[in-house]
């Protein structure tokens, strides 16, 4: 924690950069799971928990292991992540989430998860189409899905997040709507869906740029339209642009019962996930993994050996770091909450921030209402629906320059998680 820090972060994120195979959709940073890198990272994790474990709270509030694939550590590997979270009294998180991958989930390893205080699984789905899943390149079959669902429930698991894709290419509407009918069946907590962002140095991009598919914006609105539909008739809750939760008001966190009538976020939430898009701080652990603490925002290095020889040399992985005015922060800090059903009730996010959003963003608001894609009243301002089917634009009116000129959207968390699933 560097000099004059005011408190820990209630939030930690440890990235596991390892996949079995590289995804055609992803532009993210990841690597082979080689037995030998995978050992060095886990060592490497474990002394870099330590150097930083003055900025986590004890215990944190959330905990998320993202990838990349966490759930290919072996359990060897997860007994000497555990062993070091209990060293440094970072266990009994009140949410602690691991992302898994259906092709890598055995019984043996849900139960030591569960063990250890492992409270939420996400599993990337991603669709229950066989030649959909080969579209993707993704490792597992439709029939892993089941079987790993069952697992985590055998295991003990109370909160699966089941992540899904639309807008894949050759995916039409009926195969979309077969999808969601089978997974809302299999009575997850949570659902996470993701439209396809066809970014550069991916398979897809290259295949799109060459003509051998055209994106079809029309349809891709009907699949987020019927989402919608088929998520609120199953009994979800939408609470932000592509998740969706299952609400009980008898488990609602103390941190949300005092949203205003009406904006209540579900209590089966990704807690940890609504911590970044309502500014809250976290710490990030592993290669290319993005944090903010303190007003300083930060990346590791983006590559496995790189990251293992700086923490084996005693030294902070810190690729970058920089901190933004209070003003340019706050208006980040809007557009990510805009993102969320809630939108921002006013003393919430001057709560976050120190700003009033009706003063500096008065215009702002305005113009999204006149243009039917805002909504304001005394209780705080929010999208409309049509507005958060464009909540990336909308968001981007509340950036504000940073003292040099410049307007800075930190994409650490916006493009790994908010554009698609890796696990």
């Amino acid at each position: 924690m560097r000099d004059g820090a005011t408190s820990p972060a209630g939030s930690l994120y440890i990235h596991v950069p390892f996949c079995s195979q590289k995804c055609e959709y992803c532009a993210f940073y990841s690597t082979a799971a080689d037995g030998a890198l995978v050992n060095r990272y886990v060592a490497s994790l474990v002394r870099e928990l330590a150097l930083r474990r003055a900025e986590i709270a004890t215990p944190p509030s959330t905990v998320f292991f993202g990838g990349g694939t966490p759930s290919l550590l072996t359990l060897r590997q997860w007994e000497t992540v555990f062993e070091a979270f209990r060293t440094h009294q970072l266990l009994g998180a009140g949410e602690w989430t691991v992302e898994c991958n259906p092709a890598t989930v055995s019984l043996d390893k849900a139960r030591l998860l569960r063990s250890a205080g492992v409270n939420r699984v996400s599993m990337g789905v991603q669709s229950l189409d066989e030649g959909l899943l080969d579209r993707l390149g993704r490792v597992h079959s439709r029939d892993m899905v089941f079987r790993s669902y069952d697992v985590l429930r055998t295991a003990g698991f109370e909160r699966i997040n089941l992540d899904l894709m639309f807008g894949i290419p050759g995916q039409t509407l009926e195969i979309w709507q077969a999808t969601l009918h089978e997974a809302l069946a299999m009575g997850s907590e949570h659902l996470s869906c993701y439209e396809v962002i066809y970014e550069e140095d991916t398979p897809l991009y290259e295949q799109l740029k060459a003509g051998e598919f055209d994106v079809d914006e029309a349809l891709t609105d009907s699949m987020f339209e019927e989402l919608v539909r088929a998520a609120c008739d199953a009994g979800f809750h939408p609470y932000e642009v592509a998740n969706f939760a299952r609400h009980r008001p008898s488990a609602l966190p103390a941190e949300t019962s005092s949203q205003p009538p009406g904006m209540v976020i579900p209590s089966e939430a990704c807690r940890h996930n609504v911590n970044y898009w309502r500014g809250g701080a976290y710490v990030a652990l592993g290669p290319s993994a993005s944090g903010f603490h303190d007003g300083w925002r930060y990346r590791n290095v983006a590559n496995t050996q790189r990251y293992c020889e700086r923490i084996e040399a005693g030294e902070r992985a810190v690729d970058w770091e920089e901190r933004l005015t209070p003003l340019a922060r706050a208006g980040e800090i809007a557009a990510f909450g805009l993102r969320m059903q809630v939108g921002w009730p006013w003393a919430a996010f001057q709560q976050a921030t120190g700003f009033d959003l009706r003063t500096e963003w008065q215009t702002d608001m305005r113009e999204l209402v006149a243009k039917g894609w805002g909504s304001m009243d005394d209780a705080g301002f929010r999208l409309t629906a049509e507005g958060l089917r464009f909540a990336d634009a909308a968001g981007s009116e509340f950036l504000r320059p940073d003292a040099d000129g410049e307007v800075r959207r930190f994409d650490g968390f916006m493009d790994r998680k908010l554009g698609k699933s890796l696990v």
